[in-house]
């Protein structure tokens, strides 16, 4: 059934407005998932700030050259579903590629991301990296380190000084007592 040209102006129109909300986006083959895996991906993504969507490769070209990104025409080919990264990259990465692990319908293609194009290679990589989570723990770790460092050095000075008096004190009562 062919489409209206209003309803592919209202595609482009809702394609370019995901974009412009996006870090970037991931390509992806769709290669007969069920409804039942799209809606289990999709609901993933959306847990890490995204979308997935399935779209038509001419209507995603105009909307990348609309909103001013580079189109990537040969990861524009067979049946496309886009995942967009509202604020998560690598999250929206490694959900994809670990979905992709489990489910051979989805290969990723690449990505478009700060005006440049991705491998899969390059998706691979950006998915290894920390999750914003993980970089923030680790960054409060550096941060609490010398405190509790310092903490330490203090206790146990205090607990040295503790120990002096105390020797004092039984040696002054062992010497009273004699």
């Amino acid at each position: 059934m062919a489409i209206s040209k209003k309803k592919k102006q209202e595609f482009v129109a809702t394609y370019v407005d995901l974009l412009n909300q996006s870090q970037g986006v991931i390509l992806t083959e769709n290669n007969g998932m069920s409804v039942a895996q799209l809606q289990e991906l999709r609901n993933t993504v959306r847990q890490q700030n995204g979308a997935f969507h399935v779209a038509k490769n001419t209507l995603t070209a105009i909307a990348m050259k609309e909103a001013g990104m580079p189109v990537p025409e040969d990861l524009l080919q067979g049946t496309t579903v886009v995942g967009f990264a509202f604020d998560n990259m690598p999250g929206i990465a490694k959900t994809i590629t670990e979905f992709a692990k489990k489910n051979e319908q989805v290969v990723v293609k690449g990505a478009v991301m700060d005006g440049n194009i991705l491998s899969p290679a390059d998706v691979k990589a950006l998915a290894d990296l920390p999750s914003m989570d993980e970089l923030r723990a680790s960054f409060l770790g550096v941060l609490n380190a010398p405190a509790t460092q310092i903490a330490g050095v203090l206790n146990s000075s205090v607990s040295q000084v503790v120990r002096v008096i105390k020797a004092y004190s039984e040696k002054d009562g062992a010497e009273a007592a004699a």
